[in-house]
């Protein structure tokens, strides 16, 4: 590096005037007005300006910066004192990772970048504050930079301690905890953490919302050490790192925060006009992965969403629509799930056996900041806004798996834990994919039975798709030459829509479009409600339940993000029919009884079919008529002959009377002989 010029700092403010003159006073001016007290420097530009002070910037931060700011008080605007000066687009060399800082850095202007894992509150610091001598009168400015409060040692009439305190400067303060983004990190190396000190701007109400937790950013700052303090009240000879922030800029945005130029909002109206935009957005979802239209039609719907609807009484109708991926291994699920997590902004992705109910809603941790205890945010909550993928779910063990319920429904994560109550809020969407219950599913086996989750969980996912690897010559042909043409040329299927684009055309309709049900799509969807309950057929005098409220709540929320991703702000009968048409895709997949050639919603619901249950309240009507007439102890014969009087097979008598021993209705006290308990 060359040899560095020192610029005295009369000169330095003087510099700085012409440059802020050239470059900046325009935004000066419009930030005033504004009442934003600072302004942003691009470091490129004072560079090009004049090499010796940007040198001096990145070598001597503290002082420069200081001048910096001298130097906009000198402009003859009013209420200009206070301005602060922001500095960011620093050179690739200054870049730096939190786990590479080390002492030759300390007090070097650096720029590093991570996810913030905690913050603390907002807290007033003295910067300064003005002392009275007594004795003469004089009166001493004392600077406060570190942690512990100063007074003045003595005075110039020779009188030592016991000084009079005036005034005191404050200036509002935080602390946040910044750490490593995992994409960058070797194998096994554990993420490393930095605190940060924010003050003065940087914790308006306004910057707030960019250090939430679990949001990405960059920040330029300045590296300090801070001296430990041992319990013995001495300094430790190690000292603590501390970036003290000048800029912060957030990296990744929710679909809300993504910003849309004018020209792109041209473009982006254009597409919504083309007749072809359907087929379009759906082939620019996952144009690597071959196939499974219907299924990337769903993920599209999912990630504009729904509209979230807070009524008087304040209950709330979910907006986001949840869907699962249940299907054989290699089918291309966790590609797929991965691809959702690079279009959705703020997406996430975790997987199996590394999951636990803490790590997707919330963890209560000992707080190192402010000691005692705070609450860690867990996927599902720093996922709000966003997207979160959760892959492998069937190995998740039930208790982790139960901690998704509330986040699913409610869209809250409610934690009373050593003595901190609190409600998060996670808005997210759920994009789940599970394999069936024995790896691979058996294609002539009820689908329903073969998907291992409870049925309160399955029941709260809009949508539940069904991967079956099935051979079949030309289907097997195509998809054979589409993955091998892939690992030949990696980017031969670009898609029509570049991502960039995608992600701002989804942003672009969550953010401006709010889309109202027409009366014809709220009569399309009552139609096919309607029809549906009732074709469940009767059959033995137990209905089958083909379909249940919250499908039509599904139904309502599909249309309305079919009219978002046009951009209009009716949702039409079309709309409805898309949304219908994924809805009965799904329900014939699944919820298929070939015994009645009915859809029945309870096989998906509960595991077991309405013509089941039946076969269950028939055969205890047996056992009870048969205890009043033999006794206690009935036999297993008498009871199948019964049944085949009313026309129930052996194989299905046994099957569940097997049922009723496994839940503790009936017992055999002796082979070939039941009783009731």
């Amino acid at each position: 590096m060359q040899e560095l010029v020192k610029i005295d700092a009369s000169e330095q403010i003087k510099r700085f005037q012409d440059f802020l003159e050239s470059y900046c006073y325009p935004q000066i001016i419009d930030n005033l007005r504004k009442d934003h007290k600072f302004v942003i420097v691009d470091f490129a530009e004072l560079s090009e300006f004049d090499l010796d002070l940007a040198n001096e910037l990145l070598e001597a931060p503290e002082d420069t910066i200081k001048a910096a700011e001298l130097a906009v008080e000198q402009f003859d605007l009013e209420n200009i004192k206070g301005f602060k000066v922001r500095f960011n687009n620093l050179p690739e060399n200054q870049t730096i990772m939190i786990r590479n800082i080390r002492s030759d850095h300390i007090g070097k202007f650096m720029y590093v970048g991570g996810v913030v894992r905690q913050k603390s509150d907002v807290r007033p610091r003295v910067t300064a504050a003005k002392f009275e001598c007594p004795v003469c009168g004089n009166i001493i400015n004392v600077l406060q930079l570190n942690g512990s409060f100063k007074e003045p040692s003595k005075c110039g009439c020779g009188r030592k301690g016991k000084f009079m305190m005036l005034s005191k400067e404050l200036v509002d303060a935080q602390g946040i905890v910044l750490e490593e983004v995992p994409e960058n990190l070797e194998g096994g190396e554990q993420p490393k953490r930095i605190n940060i000190f924010l003050k003065d701007d940087l914790v308006s109400p306004l910057s707030e919302r960019k250090t939430n937790p679990g949001s990405k950013i960059s920040i330029t700052g300045i590296i300090k050490e801070v001296p430990i303090i041992l319990k013995t009240g001495s300094k430790s000879t190690t000292f603590d790192l501390m970036i003290e922030a000048n800029y912060i800029e957030s990296v990744e945005e929710t679909f809300y925060e993504v910003e849309i130029s004018e020209e792109e909002e041209q473009k982006i109206v254009e597409l919504s006009q083309d007749p072809e935009l359907f087929s379009k957005l759906v082939d620019s979802t996952a144009p690597s992965i071959y196939g499974y239209d219907k299924v990337k039609e769903a993920l599209l719907l999912q990630l504009a969403g729904g509209v979230r609807k807070v009524r008087r009484d304040k209950v709330i109708s979910r907006g986001d629509v949840h869907v699962l991926l249940v299907g054989d291994p290699g089918s291309g699920k966790s590609a797929i799930l991965k691809r959702i997590t690079t279009i959705a902004p703020k997406g996430r992705y975790v997987a199996g056996r590394g999951v636990s109910g803490a790590g997707l809603t919330a963890a209560v941790v000992r707080d190192e900041f402010l000691k005692g205890w705070s609450l860690e945010a867990g996927a599902l909550v720093l996922a709000s806004n966003g997207i979160c993928c959760i892959d492998e779910m069937d190995k998740m063990s039930p208790e982790d798996r139960d901690a998704m319920h509330e986040a699913l429904e409610q869209q809250t994560v409610s934690i009373s834990k050593a003595n901190i109550q609190a409600t998060l809020i996670s808005r997210t969407t759920v994009l789940a994919a599970a394999n069936p219950k024995f790896g691979r599913f058996d294609p002539y086996g009820i689908i329903a039975e073969q998907i291992d989750l409870p049925p309160a969980l399955i029941n709260r996912f809009d949508l539940i798709f069904i991967f079956k690897d099935i051979p079949d010559e030309t289907k097997d042909e195509k998809m054979a030459s589409h993955i091998l043409k892939l690992h030949q040329e990696p980017d031969l299927y670009e898609p029509e829509i570049p991502t960039e684009f995608l992600r701002k055309y989804i942003a672009y309709a969550k953010q401006r479009v709010i889309p109202q049900i027409t009366d014809s799509a709220l009569n399309e969807i009552k139609d096919f409600y309607l029809k549906m309950r009732a074709s469940g057929g009767v059959e033995e005098g137990i209905k089958a339940i083909p379909i249940s409220a919250r499908q039509l709540e599904a139904l309502v929320r599909l249309t309305e993000a079919s009219a978002k991703l046009r951009l209009s702000d009716k949702a039409t009968k079309n709309d409805a029919k898309r949304a219908i048409e994924l809805v009965q895709y799904c329900l014939m997949q699944v919820g298929f009884d070939k015994e009645t050639g009915q859809i029945d919603i309870d096989r998906i619901a509960t595991g077991i079919s309405a013509s089941q249950r039946s076969h269950i309240s028939q055969i205890k009507e047996i056992i009870s008529d048969l205890e009043s007439k033999v006794g206690k102890t009935i036999p297993i014969d008498d009871i199948i002959e019964e049944a085949k009087d009313k026309g129930i097979a052996e194989e299905k008598v046994e099957e569940v009377l097997e049922k009723l021993k496994r839940v503790g209705e009936i017992y055999e006290p002796r082979n070939g002989f039941l009783s009731k308990i």
